[in-house]
């Protein structure tokens, strides 16, 4: 695989070319950006999947909701419907997406919305929902919207700086492309990620004078839950299961939960799961819990599964959370009065 990907290296730098032009065209005024009244703030990433954008969306609608009406728009990867779809009672995983969905079933109090075209979508937010402010998902390359404020992802193993472009490496546009963001955070790190690590990463990333640097990691729930029941950690850990994940770079979920008996199934990002994958799971499992990550239970929950669970995790910064919580609140507070 590495050395069919260095054999692609010439198409990377056409790539390259292509999304380069087209930064620049947007930098110059020759494509235009739709800007919006309403506080918008876009959370993205310059590489392929995997980076925590969902924990990190999350994260900000526990900061936000105690004092603003908010919005999600995401592009609903892989669902079926098309168009705008604003989420209500009737919502579902192939109606809005995984990921949306997720949202709509933990924050029943925000708009949760669906639509490929973001100009579209937030126009249509803002005419139906009228939120405070607006969280774009996976929208850093999306440059027809000018977003207010933008977040970038990049994950502590794989940091966007020593990656190389598609085909040869995972980045969807180039390193410069950072420059956009007034906010980095380095996500998955470890807990006890070091003083002289997030230094020594801090003078790599050579950051613009805006820019703000912060370093996070997934912090796991103490329980796995289903619909009407709740597991103790320790507990599910030493139990026969089967453990399922169809999402980008699962090894983390795996290795947090897995003892020497159990099935371990790995799936594609964003898998939509077959009736008989349905059925080898309940063979597989003969009884035995059944635990996944919590955007794959809403691809699976009502599937004919028997104890299904799954396990919540949160993004939680190594330090620094104040700096970010205020970097956040002055923005909006900023753009709501401004």
């Amino acid at each position: 695989m590495i050395l069919i990907r260095k054999i692609l290296f010439p198409f990377a730098a056409i790539y390259g070319l292509i999304t380069g032009l087209r930064n620049w065209f947007y930098d110059i005024g020759i494509f235009k950006s739709a800007a919006f009244d309403v506080p918008v703030i876009a959370v993205g990433n310059l590489s392929v999947g995997g980076t925590g954008k969902s924990p990190q969306i999350e994260y900000l609608l526990r900061l936000l909701i105690p004092n603003y009406k908010v919005a999600t728009l995401s592009r609903g990867y892989k669902r079926k419907s098309r168009g705008f779809v604003l989420a209500d009672e009737n919502s579902d995983a192939q109606i809005l997406g995984d990921e949306p969905f997720q949202f709509h079933r933990k924050f029943p109090e925000v708009a949760v919305a669906v639509d490929a075209d973001r100009v579209n979508g937030i126009t249509k937010l803002l005419e139906l929902a009228k939120p405070d402010v607006i969280l774009l998902d996976d929208a850093f390359q999306h440059r027809k919207v000018k977003a207010g404020f933008y977040i970038l992802l990049t994950t502590f193993h794989e940091l966007y700086i020593d990656d190389f472009l598609l085909p040869t490496g995972n980045l969807r546009e180039s390193r410069r492309g950072a420059k956009r963001a007034d906010i980095i955070v380095v996500t998955k790190c470890p807990k006890d990620l070091s003083q002289q690590q997030q230094n020594a990463i801090r003078m790599k990333m050579r950051l613009e004078s805006h820019q703000q640097l912060f370093f996070s990691f997934i912090d796991y729930d103490d329980f796995v839950f289903s619909d009407t029941d709740k597991i103790n950690i320790d507990i599910i850990r030493n139990k026969k299961k089967v453990l399922i994940a169809g999402i980008a770079k699962p090894k983390p979920f795996f290795e947090h939960l897995k003892s020497k008996d159990d099935v371990i199934l790995e799936f594609s990002d964003h898998h939509h799961f077959s009736e008989s994958e349905i059925s080898e799971i309940v063979k597989k499992a003969n009884g035995n819990p059944i635990v996944t990550t919590e955007k794959d239970y809403v691809r699976l929950k009502g599937r004919k599964l028997e104890n299904l669970f799954y396990l919540p995790i949160k993004s939680a910064f190594v330090s620094g959370s104040y700096d970010f919580d205020g970097a956040i609140s002055q923005y909006v507070s900023g753009r709501q009065f401004s």
